[in-house]
């Protein structure tokens, strides 16, 4: 499996866990969306060092575009791979959905 289809797989879940299996629908809210634009931010600096260094490579078969690193386009954003934001946006929507649901109880 690539890592295009594992991160669209991670986004699919994140979106079913929040709003079937966990029922909290944080992606409903203006809260969470507004949230999240500020951890977005900081993950595209962060994964745009890493990557725009070489500290971080990938393989161009399992990506979109190729294992050219350019800043902008080759599906990339600021370096890293639109992948990366998939799983980073799969990572945090399912940690707060998970935290919202035990601060629920």
């Amino acid at each position: 499996m690539t890592y295009t289809a594992l991160a669209g797989a991670a986004v699919l879940a994140a979106f079913a866990v929040d709003r079937w299996a966990l029922r909290t629908r944080l992606t409903g809210s203006r809260t969470w969306w507004t949230a999240y634009s500020i951890i977005v931010a900081f993950q595209l600096l962060t994964n745009g060092w890493l990557t725009g260094r070489g500290i971080v490579r990938y393989d161009g078969d399992a990506i979109i575009g190729s294992g050219r690193v350019t800043a902008f386009g080759d599906g990339r954003v600021l370096y890293a791979p639109v992948e990366d934001l998939g799983f980073g946006f799969a990572l945090v929507l399912t940690s707060c959905a998970i935290w919202e649901r035990v601060r629920m109880r």
